[in-house]
This record gives C-alpha cells, structure tokens and sequence, in this order.
C-alpha cells in the first residue's frame, strides 16, 4: 500500500496513524506529536551496528528474564508517540508477551544516520528521558567510531558520557559491558587492528 504523501506533511489523529499501520504492515512508521514518519532502509554500517548490539546484548543477558528488542518492535512512549528504536531492552514483565507495542524498556538504542540524525537527537530523545522507565540511551554514530551514552542519574538529571575506541560502554541498569570496537565489529569504521 503506497501511504499518501501529504500524511507526512499534515498532523494527524494517533486513530488515523494506526490505520496506516494496519494497511501497510510491510513498513515501520513512527508516530510523533502527531506527525508520521516511516522508516526507511539505513546503510550497511548502520544495520551491522544494530544487528551487533542486539546480538551483544543478547548474549550478555543469557538466561535472565531481559528481551532484546530490534527495531521491528514499536515502544509506546506515550499515549500518543509510538516510535521504533534500532535496539530496546525490557526486563519488565509487563512487555512480555506484548502484542502491539513494549512500553517498558531500560534501555533505548538509536544508530544515527544523515536522514534521522536530527529527530533521534530532537523529538526522541526529549521522549525517551521523559520515560520513566528508561535508564540509559545510547546514541551510536555510523560516522565515527564513537557511542553517546546518557544515564539518568538519581536526582532526574540525565549525564553524557562521549564512549570512543577502545573505550567500554558500561550499561549500569543491566550490569552489562561491551567495548566500542566490539559495538563496531565489521563496519568501515574501525582499523583493521581493532578486528577480531
């Protein structure tokens, strides 16, 4: 189903943005502050930094009762944004067995690309440390070989930490590390000594 042009140039009703949904399942479309965003393809170092943090993630949260999400699964931030973050985290059982949308992770991850750069730093971000139940959000660059991590710390305020190579990334709500390089594996942005 081909969705007509002017829905992503007009405001429109969360009711309506679900009918799109429903008629074109094939795609993924955001949905913020009443505007529709679908998601397209990124580039091929952007799908293998995903598809890294995923797998990471996953192996490092063998065995505990955390799902690993990719980007196909919708999160519910509010009642009326519902976006797709390239990796989410939930331990929260109130996800599991979610049919529409998880509502609940700990953990965001947006790899940034040229085309969506200015909204997961804008809009979703705003979002994501609005969400109570997110602790960590990783901004991960598909240009340099560098990772933003954002805690949210006890007093509400969140802090910044700038991750490079061969810096580890500490996911203190989970109890989990990984190295950039290891974030990084097999794209054009690291050296060839940074390779397993």
């Amino acid at each position: 189903m081909a969705v007509p042009h002017n829905l992503f140039d007009e405001n429109i009703s969360f009711a309506e943005y679900l009918a799109v949904v429903e008629k074109d399942p094939e795609h993924g479309y955001e949905y913020l502050n009443g505007r529709i965003y679908m998601m397209t393809g990124g580039s091929p170092d952007h799908s293998i930094i995903g598809n890294n943090l995923g797998r990471i993630l996953g192996n490092l949260l063998q065995g505990r009762r955390c799902i690993v999400y990719n980007s196909d699964v919708y999160f519910q931030v509010s009642e009326n944004n519902r976006v797709c973050p390239d990796v989410a985290v939930s331990c929260d059982p109130r996800d599991r067995g979610a049919q529409e949308a998880i509502r609940y992770p700990s953990v965001v991850v947006e790899v940034l690309s040229p085309a969506t750069e200015a909204r997961d730093r804008g809009k979703k971000s705003l979002l994501y440390r609005s969400c109570l139940s997110i602790q960590e959000y990783l901004l991960v660059s598909t240009e340099l070989p560098i990772i933003e991590l954002l805690r949210r710390e006890k007093n509400g305020f969140w802090k910044l930490y700038t991750l490079e190579l061969p810096d580890t990334v500490e996911l203190s709500c989970l109890g989990v590390r990984f190295s950039v390089a290891e974030a990084c594996q097999d794209t054009s942005l690291v050296e060839e000594k940074y390779q397993r």
